[in-house]
């Protein structure tokens, strides 16, 4: 498996940096089919008679190890490079597909918690991390826009990967034509073993594809000393070990945090909270249940734009700025939402529309910010540690949701007003985010690595 190794992929003398980031984006837009799981939701509470909330932890398993495998693995995919990275993610995302598709064919939902959650999780934790700091190294003199290029495919991933899987269902279910039909199990189970196919191939496309710098390489016209003069970029570098001791990792953590919570706020219950906000005093909304699936779906479209935008304006306006406007407006956006977001559709729609574009910035936004402070020496593992904030949001924010709303009364039952706790609950969580963003300076120079450690490292540190 030598081939996998990071000397076998390093870039021969006049290679386009701009072929890499199509590398990336082959890992992401796979790894983004885990917004799409709502496709095949029904399905599944159907074949295993479960409850919604029991295949909904298919999901929550997979984001928590996402996050785990993103801190526990971060350092290794540094050392050994997106190549064997990208490779080793591919092989455990499709083989989550596979142990799932056993699961759903034998009808054991553990077997499917395993595979999708476990074993695919660690895929995602391991595919999301691995073409980062690449990327940071490819694109020195960009690198919000060099992160925002992969990152989008992630939040755009399932506006592929929802048509297709429906399309895929109805061709496997001959009972497809039937009145309100649901996809039977062994549909999705087939369903599942094509994903795990197409996915594999395409992956292994972006392992294959994918370059690294040589040692001490720099775009054309690159100025390292122009960079040196934002207060916060720093041209030293910082160890993962040494990062997680610094007051800024922390700080970061926090406001990713508070903007990843909030942002789950809306898409845990984006649906139905439309509806809700629309809904006549006789019970009926305003808004159908096709209209509602097609907002879905345009926040899929603000989540991957604003992943690139927001990410790529960043390079113009410093990360820590765009930080405070995801957080700081964010938290005006939110407020706007509660208390007026149900006096017109329109309105309500720009809203949600520009706060998930918030909430996808920041997860494109946070390795440049990290590579600002820390350097690029190890900034994909520190990048990875971060990610706990991600499975941490991924917790908290579907439970402050859900348990506000169970307090407010039975689903089809709520209204605008009993969605004003919760969000006024996730604007209290921007401002300590936006509090926590405003506090972050550049780290002390006693977490630098010396220089002569620097020069001897082969792991993408600056010479």
């Amino acid at each position: 498996m030598g081939f996998l190794d990071r000397d076998h992929s390093i870039a021969p003398p006049g290679f386009n940096r701009w072929l890499v980031p199509p590398a990336a984006l082959a890992v992401h837009l796979c790894i983004g089919q885990a917004y799409a799981t709502s496709v095949y939701k029904t399905a599944l509470v159907k074949h295993f008679g479960a409850s919604l909330t029991e295949v909904g932890v298919i999901f929550s398993i997979a984001i928590v190890m996402l996050g785990l495998s993103a801190a526990v693995m971060g350092t290794w995919v540094d050392t050994n490079g997106p190549r064997k990275a990208m490779f080793t993610s591919a092989m455990f995302w499709a083989g989550g597909f596979l142990i799932g598709s056993v699961g759903i064919f034998t009808r054991q939902l553990w077997l499917v918690y395993l595979g999708y959650g476990v074993v695919g999780g660690i895929g995602l934790g391991i595919g999301y991390i691995s073409p980062v700091s690449t990327l940071i190294k490819w694109f020195p003199d960009r690198p919000g826009l060099a992160t925002g290029m992969a990152i989008m495919g992630f939040g755009g991933g399932a506006l592929i990967a929802s048509p297709v899987s429906q399309a895929l269902l109805k061709a496997y279910d001959p009972n497809s034509g039937a009145q309100g039909w649901v996809a039977s199990g062994d549909a999705v189970g087939k369903l599942f073993l094509t994903l795990a196919v197409v996915y594999l191939a395409y992956m292994l496309f972006g392992a294959f594809t994918v370059r690294v710098p040589a040692d001490g390489w720099r775009p054309a016209g690159f100025d390292p000393s122009k960079v040196k003069a934002a207060k916060l970029v720093t041209t030293e570098n910082v160890s993962a070990k040494n990062a997680i001791k610094t007051r800024q990792f922390w700080l970061v953590w926090v406001a990713l945090f508070c903007n990843v919570t909030a942002g789950i706020g809306i898409l845990e219950q984006a649906a139905p909270m439309i509806q809700d906000f629309f809904r006549q005093a006789d019970g009926k909304s305003l808004v159908s249940a096709g209209v509602a699936a097609g907002f879905v779906g345009l926040l899929s479209i603000g989540n991957m734009s604003g992943r690139f935008a927001w990410s790529a304006t960043s390079d113009v306006t410093g990360r820590k700025r765009i930080y405070m406007v995801y957080l700081g407006v964010g938290a005006v956006l939110y407020t706007v939402l509660a208390l007026a977001g149900s006096s017109a559709t329109a309105l309500y729609v720009v809203l949600a529309f520009v706060i998930i574009s918030f909430y996808g910035g920041g997860f494109a936004t946070v390795p440049a910010y990290l590579r600002d402070l820390f350097g690029t020496f190890q900034v994909g593992a520190i990048h990875g540690r971060l990610l706990t904030a991600w499975s941490a949001a991924g917790v908290a924010g579907p439970l402050i949701v859900n348990s506000i709303l169970d307090a407010q009364g039975k689903p089809g039952q709520l209204n605008a007003v009993s969605y004003q706790p919760a969000l006024l609950t996730m604007v209290a969580l921007l401002v300590i985010g936006f509090v926590a963003n405003l506090l972050v300076k550049p780290v002390d120079a006693r977490f630098h690595e010396s220089r002569p450690e620097r020069h001897e490292s082969h792991h993408g540190g600056l010479k």
